[in-house]
């Protein structure tokens, strides 16, 4: 999860709206990510091997596309206010049904209901498509993170001690889960979710947090 604690707009009632992302907004959303790449607390220093540029962007959002893997933005008055993915959890089949997500709120509309609009959206796509687990990593201090995520039906499932190392000081990552749609109540039908050709259909749409992927 990528909304932060902090100053930034009211919390005033917005007609936020939320639609797949299309070319038209990587601009939009590769501003909004590299602010927090280079200004970012917390979980938000996530580097790049390489600079992100527009074209990466581009291509990973068609990969999920391809995969039936929800990619959204919020729309405030016409500016992208953030975005919102989720990806493969594990690449081996046997966990198929479960992905990992992250969001990313501008920082000029932190605090503005972002967040807590997206999730849901994500959530619902995500369980249209056929998966049954959502995973989400949030950085230890970022308590308005967690808390949004624990109203939302997440629930902490692990403690990753000291895994990251940015800004000059080590990081813990909270790992938390909610289940979608029946969850583990029922063994899962037909895999739904068919990716399309590739070059090497194995490998999943590379995981914009992990530059090894």
């Amino acid at each position: 999860m990528r909304e932060q604690a902090g100053p930034g707009m009211s919390a005033t009632p917005m007609n936020i709206l939320v639609r797949a992302s299309t070319d038209a907004d990587v601009p939009a959303m590769l501003a909004i990510y590299r602010h927090h790449t280079t200004r970012g607390v917390g979980d938000l220093g996530a580097y790049e091997a390489a600079p992100l540029e527009e074209e990466d962007l581009k291509r990973r959002r068609k990969n999920m596309r391809k995969r039936r893997l929800p990619h959204l933005v919020a729309e405030v008055e016409g500016a992208i206010a953030g975005y919102a993915y989720a990806v493969p959890f594990r690449k081996r089949p046997a966990y198929r049904y479960t992905l990992k997500h992250s969001i990313y709120t501008h920082h000029e509309f932190v605090n503005s209901g972002i967040g807590r609009t997206l999730l849901p959206a994500l959530m619902e796509a995500c369980a249209a498509a056929g998966y049954r687990q959502l995973i989400g990593y949030i950085d230890a201090a970022n308590t308005a993170s967690l808390r949004l995520h624990e109203t939302l039906g997440f629930v902490r499932v692990g403690l990753l001690p000291a895994v990251s190392f940015k800004f000059g000081e080590w990081g813990d990552s909270v790992m938390m889960q909610r289940a979608l749609g029946p969850g583990a109540s029922s063994p899962p039908g037909p895999w739904p979710v068919a990716p399309a050709p590739a070059a090497n259909p194995a490998a999943p749409p590379r995981d914009p947090d992990d530059p090894a992927s």
